[in-house]
């Protein structure tokens, strides 16, 4: 079986404002590269697919594509994921840099450029800033189930406003020149380092806490809750292992539990999950905010982008009342790209009701509930995996050239 730790895909996704901080002080001296749209137009409006909260556009570049790109907030500059890329696009000239994460163990190799066009619907910057990973170290592919090349962030967001309709998954963008009023409730963002910040509230183990959140519409999560007065934030109980998302210097450990409130404006959260990520004291000096405000959170709404003005809008949709529930099964699965496509369980959590059932590491799922793997979504093995406490489902697996079959119950952890 052909299988590394590197290919691991986990069950969130926060690795974009922990790894990335470093990509973006390369292009401070550069002069932003913006999309424009062609004179006669002034918005448009394209479908995207929305896979485990996550927005992917369809991007041209170099007249070459479509190429899959997530919608990320958390990103500046562009992030071209896919190392195949950078030969087949004709990249041109390029530099050489080291990536590090915060504690600076380890690094990756990755390519700059500004010379690429990069065009989005009929919106095109002529000159983008890019940078190339020389490996894939996110496996986005596998954690989606879908061919994934990269992440688009802040010059996408800055060139236009831009409102994520998660409703009827369309995303719409103006242009500045055209004069719009964004429905929803307005809630001021502060830009630091080309990321959009909001001032949020949270209660829990009996305490209250002002904070300042990055809104990163490229992770998966609810919230991500990582400092606070320069100490990383007590943990509530219960509370489970887990791993939180996927860095430079490898898998995030931390825990999940659940805090009593988050309250964005007039916007009150209950008994949310939370993430609490394991941070080396020298990172937390490093963070700057207290946490990360991701995708589960904002596709409960359709969100209007309005950097110009420091603004973001906030209108509720239907998922607003939805439950916050975390995986049930306790299993990490990877999708090997075929043909054919495999399905690997990764990870198996301590104590949780796979473990039980002796679902191991390594373990190839063929089928669920008598479906074969391939005919679910990662979005519905997702949805399975949460639906119901004590829901039963039937798992078959190949195990070397053993066939497995199981009856799991799911069991809530936290």
């Amino acid at each position: 079986m052909k299988f590394h730790k590197k290919s691991i895909c986990v069950n969130f996704f926060c690795f974009c404002c922990i790894v990335l901080l470093l990509i973006t002080s390369v292009f401070k001296k550069a002069k932003a590269q913006y999309f424009e749209f062609p004179e006669h137009r002034k918005k448009q409006s394209l479908t995207f697919e929305l896979i485990r909260n996550l927005a992917i556009v369809k991007v041209y570049i170099n007249d070459k594509g479509p190429f899959n790109f997530i919608l990320d907030t958390g990103v500046d500059p562009m992030i071209i994921t896919d190392p195949s890329l950078k030969e087949s696009l004709k990249a041109g000239s390029t530099r050489k840099i080291m990536i590090s994460g915060y504690d600076n163990t380890n690094s990756v190799e990755a390519y700059v450029t500004h010379e690429l066009p990069v065009r989005i619907g009929e919106a095109e910057a002529l000159h983008s800033p890019v940078v190339f990973l020389k490996e894939d170290v996110f496996n986005l592919s596998g954690y989606l189930g879908k061919k994934i090349s990269g992440l688009i962030g802040y010059n996408f967001f800055s060139s236009f406003v831009v409102k994520i309709n998660y409703s009827n998954r369309t995303l719409v963008f103006y242009s500045h020149k055209k004069k719009i009023k964004p429905k929803g409730e307005k809630i001021p963002i502060d830009l630091i380092n080309h990321k959009p910040h909001i001032a949020a509230q949270i209660a829990f183990n009996q305490n209250t806490y002002p904070i300042k959140l990055i809104i990163d519409c490229g992770a998966s999560h609810s919230l991500s809750l990582e400092t606070f007065n320069n100490q990383a934030f007590n943990v509530p109980f219960p509370n489970i292992e887990a791993n939180l998302g996927v860095g430079l210097t490898g898998v995030i450990s931390g825990k999940k539990a659940r805090i009593e409130e988050l309250k964005i404006g007039h916007f009150n959260f209950k008994d949310m999950i939370s993430n609490f990520p394991e941070l080396l004291p020298d990172s937390i000096k490093k963070i700057g905010r207290n946490g990360n405000l991701g995708a589960e959170i904002l596709s409960r709404f359709n969100v209007t982008f309005d950097y110009n003005n420091q603004a973001m809008y906030l209108k509720k949709n239907v998922r607003y009342r939805e439950p916050f529930e975390d995986d049930m099964m306790g299993v990490e699965i990877y999708m090997e790209e075929g043909p054919p496509s495999r399905y690997l369980i990764t990870r198996v959590d301590e104590g949780s009701a796979a473990q039980k059932a002796g679902i191991l590491p390594y373990d190839e799922i063929m089928t669920l509930n008598f479906k074969p793997i391939d005919s679910y979504t990662m979005d519905e093995i997702s949805n399975l995996f949460k639906a119901r406490d004590g829901n039963a489902i039937l798992v078959e697996c190949w195990r070397k050239d053993q066939r497995i079959i199981k009856l799991i119950r799911l069991k809530k952890r936290i």
